[in-house]
């Protein structure tokens, strides 16, 4: 059911590891984009109407117009299960819990006397959420999208999620009932590339966003992709992954609980295993046997997921280079099963978010953790971080210097554009004093 690639006695230059001989999806954003640039440009010119016609193909719903009635968000929550109301509460409890202490302050250096820099951190105006609603339903992603934008200070928020033939065109009751509970009023039944031109470009009924941000699948990545720059992004999100470095100490039950978890999500999705203990990779062989036979999904998602070749067990001759395999990888969700699993963990470098030991599973992250669980997938852990306040903020430096103060500095500054050939910067200096500017008299 699941591979093994064995790296015992393998030499890496540096201690590196080729990220190549590692399992990975095979995921064509480029070729994606051929396919999502018509798309963005007939909503780019047509709008609304665009977008009624794509809920027509791709959703197989007929829609007169996008934005959700405010009343059918208060709607879905009267009617959501009491218990999942109570769920998605404390969900959002502990998620602010985490996000508001990553509000940046703003800081005034003095560098000279006279002379300040100040760094303010300013929040994006708008931003468009994107929550996927495909194979499964994620009110969860609009926790996450949500929280860490409002405890940012962003002032507009809007959510798109695909509109579902089941709920008359609208997107997922639980999806609107959680943007209701956090009181997100402007909601957009519209899914894929279309809903990330539509925060673009705007429509009549969608003011353009400044930022789009959350997960989806290839075309929602590509459609990102393409339009960088005119809209910020938070990445670029793949499939789904976790990675797991454990030895003989773990318990096999639930490593392979953890491997099938993120399993369900996609026939994408990545299951890895790193470990030192030949043992312990054939007792998660037989517990995954036996575990996937009683979970549903296991011909669409499952079987698929740990069949494929973004997924398997790597043998290592240790921790050590159990660590440079997992650092390599770069995984969007970690979990680290072993001997002093707190002081491994605090040494891995490369990681979406981390989990420590045999009680913080993935699924903990994903829903109540206080943590978020947008993360960079593909590799990208190794420069790019998860969803948080700092995402939605930009830092602005303000220089405030005296007369005084730049008198000090203007020789160095006219020196450094000397040096450039920036002739005309020099001169920028020297006209606010008594110097001559080249070209007067």
């Amino acid at each position: 059911m699941i591979s093994r690639i064995d790296l015992r006695g393998a030499a890496f230059p540096d201690g590196g590891v080729d990220r190549d001989l590692l399992p990975r999806a095979e995921l064509d954003v480029e070729a994606a984009l051929e396919k999502v640039r018509p798309i963005c440009d007939d909503v780019r010119h047509r709008g609304t109407a665009a977008l009624i016609d794509y809920a027509r193909r791709f959703d197989g719903v007929t829609l007169d117009r996008v934005r959700v009635p405010e009343e059918e968000l208060h709607r879905a929550l009267e009617h959501t299960d009491p218990a999942v109301r109570a769920a998605l509460e404390e969900a959002v409890r502990r998620a602010r819990l985490v996000h508001r202490d990553q509000r940046r302050a703003d800081h005034t250096t003095q560098v000279v006397p006279g002379g300040t820099v100040t760094e303010r951190w300013v929040p994006v105006e708008r931003v468009g959420l994107y929550v996927p609603g495909g194979r499964s339903v994620y009110p969860s992603s609009v926790v996450m999208n949500v929280v860490p934008a409002q405890e940012a200070g962003v002032g507009s928020l809007a959510v798109a999620s695909p509109p579902q033939a089941e709920h008359g065109g609208l997107p997922h009751p639980t999806i609107l009932a959680a943007c209701a509970l956090l009181g997100v009023t402007e909601v957009y039944a519209a899914g894929g590339a279309q809903a990330v031109a539509m925060f673009a470009y705007g429509t009549d009924e969608c003011r353009p966003a400044a930022m789009v941000t959350g997960p989806g699948n290839i075309y929602v990545a590509a459609a990102k992709r393409l339009l960088k720059g005119r809209i910020g992004i938070d990445a670029e999100a793949g499939p789904t992954e976790i990675a797991i470095l454990a030895d003989a100490t773990a318990d096999p039950v639930y490593v392979a609980a953890d491997l099938i978890s993120q399993a369900e999500h996609d026939p994408l999705a990545a299951s890895v295993l790193v470990t030192d203990s030949e043992e312990l990779a054939a007792a998660v062989e037989k517990e995954l046997a036996v575990q996937v036979a009683a979970t549903k999904h296991v011909a669409d998602r499952i079987a698929p997921a740990l069949s494929g070749r973004q997924s398997g067990i790597v043998l290592v001759d240790g921790v050590e280079q159990g660590l440079a395999v997992v650092d390599a990888y770069a995984a969007e969700h970690l979990e680290v099963h072993t001997r002093d699993a707190a002081a491994v963990a605090a040494r891995v470098r490369n990681a979406g978010a981390v989990f420590v030991g045999p009680y913080a599973p993935v699924s903990l992250g994903d829903y109540a953790a206080g943590s978020n669980h947008v993360l960079p997938t593909g590799g990208c852990a190794c420069h790019s971080s998860g969803l948080s306040v700092q995402s939605f903020l930009r830092g602005i430096h303000v220089v405030d210097y005296t007369r005084e103060a730049l008198a000090e500095a203007a020789p160095h500054v006219v020196t450094l554009a000397d040096a450039e050939d920036l002739p005309a910067h020099g001169a920028a200096v020297r006209a606010r004093f008594d110097w001559k500017v080249p070209g007067q008299q």
